[in-house]
């Protein structure tokens, strides 16, 4: 059974993210030790989206067993050039998992892509996996089946019950830490201890 039998386009289209306002768009979410969801405890998420409207993010320390980047071509009847890239498999967040997202650096997009400030992009659609698989695309990437999603107010409130750190992102964060690093890297980043939280809340 293919995971996914296509990538559509984005649907999401949350209003007007603006740091200004507050949003958080483009931000690292770092999961508090105490994070009461079991799906999400020591999860690292790329908010990808973030307004008045909700917010959605993938998770970018969840690798997904059992399907690799060659395998997921050829269910797409996609041959790639060799010497075939490889890149990041990862479960994106428990809604919708089969549907895939590739979040990209900045140089690569076509119709479609949503972008995410000035250096990252997300594409759903079939044709950024045919630019990969031609040697073409984008510099960076990872792909995702699934994501996180919240309806308005639900981050602002688990934020305020001190379920997650924010951050900035970085490169490396999303594309190189491997998986099971990449929690605690990303609280090394802001100067936290995860053996000295606690409850209290914190933004970085």
């Amino acid at each position: 059974m293919a995971i996914f039998a296509g990538m559509s386009r984005l649907s999401y289209t949350p209003g007007r993210p603006s740091a200004d306002e507050g949003w958080l768009t483009g931000q690292l979410l770092i999961a508090m030790p105490n994070m009461p969801d079991e799906r999400f405890r020591q999860t690292v998420i790329l908010l990808c989206a973030h307004s008045e409207d909700g917010a959605m993010g993938l998770v970018l320390n969840r690798p997904l067993a059992g399907l690799s980047f060659d395998s997921l071509l050829r269910q797409l009847g996609i041959t790639p050039v060799p010497p075939a890239r490889q890149i990041r498999m990862l479960q994106g967040g428990p809604v919708e998992a089969g549907r895939g997202f590739v979040l990209h650096s900045g140089d690569w997009q076509t119709e479609g892509t949503l972008r995410i400030g000035r250096d990252l992009g997300l594409t759903a659609s079939v044709e950024v996996l045919k630019a990969i698989a031609a040697g073409e695309g984008p510099r960076d990437c990872v792909l995702a089946l699934g994501y996180a999603g919240w309806g308005p107010g639900q981050l602002e409130h688990e934020i305020a019950a001190n379920a997650w750190l924010t951050a900035p992102a970085d490169a490396a964060l999303l594309y190189q830490v491997p998986a099971e690093q990449a929690w605690a890297q990303a609280l090394s980043r802001i100067k936290v201890d995860p053996l000295l939280l606690s409850g209290a809340a914190g933004r970085a």
